[in-house]
């Protein structure tokens, strides 16, 4: 099969910086027509965003879909839940791991696959400030090092 083109419609920089990804999923979404093409436009804000499970589903919640200009009444509240479409073995696997090891669900990107909507889905563990101090100070390390590095390769 081909490879299918990927194009990044959203990205949560904040779940980087905060939370430690300890795996990645790739998940569908659930979607009506009119969030689809706003999602097209690239009106889509993942950074409040988190993922739950209900029932045996995952459900992404507080993701805000604008609404589409030309949608009138078929549009739907921006804030509604949506079901995420994976596999039940996936699900029963972070049921175990959510519950007995204490991580988060966070969609760190939506992306457009072809002509499907994608959501990368994150198995998270939160950061502790001194976690975060150290991730800044290792980036300002490697900034200053290739800096170092640019000036003697100029001379």
């Amino acid at each position: 099969m081909a490879d299918k083109n990927i194009k990044t419609i959203a990205q949560n920089k904040k779940a980087r910086h905060e939370y430690f990804i300890i795996e990645t999923y790739e998940t569908g979404i659930e979607l009506f027509g009119t969030e689809v093409k706003s999602i097209r436009q690239g009106k889509v804000n993942i950074a409040d965003a988190y993922a739950t499970i209900d029932n045996g589903e995952v459900i992404l919640k507080q993701m805000n879909i604008s609404p589409y200009e030309h949608g009138n009444i078929f549009n739907r509240d921006p804030l509604r839940q949506r079901r995420l479409l994976m596999h039940k073995q996936e699900i029963r696997k972070l049921i175990g791991q959510i519950k007995l090891q204490g991580y988060s669900l966070i969609p760190l990107s939506v992306y457009l696959k072809g002509s499907l909507v994608k959501v990368s889905l994150g198995l998270c563990k939160g950061k502790k400030l001194y976690d975060k101090r150290e991730d800044i100070k290792s980036r300002d390390a490697k900034r200053d090092i290739s800096r170092a590095i640019k000036e003697k390769n100029n001379y």
